[in-house]
């Protein structure tokens, strides 16, 4: 097929059956010259671009499905023209070109929502080059430098080590001088032991990050509305809350708190906001008050998923900034699960679901929930940090106090070699996956120990010359 191009600059559409070439109904949205593509006749995509007649260039993505073209709001990180490009819809490259002025050796992949600027460029910045392949084994040939026509090819391998010995980033071949060169890392998992809480509690709810942490409510002698913030080393006291609260829902930043829901001790739906020394009661309250629920978000575009409220459910709410509004509800109704991600791609995990122990994994997209890989290890009470695609959960109860920890890649789990030091439920936890912090729980008594979680690499550069 083919699409866009000039003169005029068009966004027309035609479909080859092998013999002859048919107009499509379906133009791009945004019409354009000199731009990238990938995929196949009823599943295409189209990158980058020239709108008008010189620069500037466009980063707009859009995707074909047979007849009509759809506009993707998030473009590639570096608008570009005459670029080439590789792979399928949801698994492209899109590589070198030109920005507003030079030759560029960038290299992109595209998921089929989001485009990833990659760490190896080409070896020869060029434009106007031929490209094919997928986006794990590519080909980039021919092209200009903006002084010079090419005749060289590169080849670029997406290639990853077993085990914990990984690449890092990609590797580009050049044909010209038959090098081929790649960093490899080993990765290694690790909890240390960090600052205390200056007070001991379970069921409380964390936000922010290892470095700039945030922990908050919780249940000590009762319900409590202390507020700590974590600096890296050492936690010190923040504004309290305004209800008091344990088993609540909580996400943001250490600057930008949300804390949700909880029992005070009644079942509440109250909702309020953290600015980094004071807690504002929000006008907008939960739908259904509820506690033991799951939480992923920032403060203006927070999740709230599960819990009891006071039957186990499965609903699921959209915060704005100001307002709770309904959104798809969990397969799997539970409490005391895991949540991490963004209110358009968040992730629940675990929980308390008969019988009684899950291991359920479910990925929301903004409006529903659809199954993910299962956890190696049901268990309800547990902690959680990261994304979507990188999603970390650790410690919980399997009928006793577990540290085990489990790293997400979008698809499934996989058990880290690294244990919490101390076995624990009830806990909270903020972060990434490789940067995660967890604070508080419950073994016999509540607690006030922090774990610090860290993935670290030791790069290992490799060069193979062919003779």
């Amino acid at each position: 097929m083919a699409f866009g191009g000039t003169p005029p600059i068009t966004g027309a559409t035609e479909e080859y059956d092998g013999s002859t070439w048919t107009t499509s109904p379906g133009s791009l949205n945004t019409a354009r010259r000199f731009l990238g593509g990938a995929g196949t006749q009823t599943a295409a995509l189209a990158f980058g671009g020239v709108t008008t007649p010189t620069p500037p260039s466009t980063g707009a993505t859009e995707e074909y499905d047979g007849s009509t073209w759809t506009s993707n709001p998030t473009g590639l990180n570096t608008a570009r023209r005459n670029l080439a490009g590789a792979g399928t819809q949801t698994a492209a490259l899109g590589f070198a070109g030109a920005d507003a002025t030079v030759a560029v050796a960038d290299t992109e992949s595209y998921d089929g929502s989001t485009w990833t600027t990659l760490p190896t460029s080409l070896a020869t910045a060029r434009n106007f080059l031929g490209g094919c392949g997928t986006q794990t084994s590519a080909l980039a040939f021919g092209g200009y430098t903006g002084t010079a026509n090419l005749n060289s090819t590169e080849e670029y391998s997406d290639y990853g080590e077993p085990n914990t010995f990984q690449n890092v980033g990609q590797v580009w071949y050049n044909d010209t001088t038959k090098a081929l060169k790649y960093t490899s890392q080993t990765f290694t998992d690790a909890w240390a032991t960090g600052g205390n809480l200056a007070t001991a509690r379970d069921s409380l709810a964390g936000a922010g990050t290892q470095t700039a942490g945030l922990g908050f409510g919780g249940y000590s002698t009762g319900a409590t509305g202390a507020t700590e913030e974590y600096d890296g080393t050492s936690w010190s006291p923040g504004g309290s809350l305004n209800t008091a609260r344990y088993a609540a829902g909580g996400t943001g930043t250490q600057t930008a708190g949300l804390t949700f829901g909880g029992l005070s001790p009644a079942l509440t739906g109250a909702t309020e906001e953290y600015d980094g020394s004071t807690w504002a009661t929000s006008p907008g309250s939960l739908n259904t008050a509820r506690e033991q629920m799951g939480a992923a978000g920032i403060q203006t575009a927070a999740l709230a998923f599960g819990g009891l409220d006071p039957a186990l459910t499965g609903a699921t709410e959209e915060y704005d900034g100001s307002v709770w509004t309904v959104g798809g509800s969990l397969a799997t109704a539970r409490r005391r699960l895991g949540g991490c991600g963004t209110q358009t791609a968040g992730l629940a995990f675990g929980g308390w679901a008969p019988p009684p122990y899950s291991a359920a994994t479910e990925e929301y997209d903004g409006s529903t929930w659809t199954t993910g890989g299962n956890m190696n290890t049901a268990r309800a009470f547990i902690a959680a940090a990261g994304t979507q695609t990188a999603g970390l959960g650790f410690g919980g109860y399997t009928g006793t106090p577990t540290g085990a920890t489990e790293k997400y890649d979008g698809t499934s789990w996989t058990t880290s070699p690294a244990s919490l030091a101390t076995a624990r439920f009830g806990l909270a936890g903020c972060g990434t996956q490789p940067s995660a912090l967890a604070f508080g729980g419950y073994t016999t008594t509540t607690l006030a120990a922090t774990e610090e979680f860290t993935i670290t690499g030791t790069p290992n550069i490799k060069t193979i010359t062919v003779s």
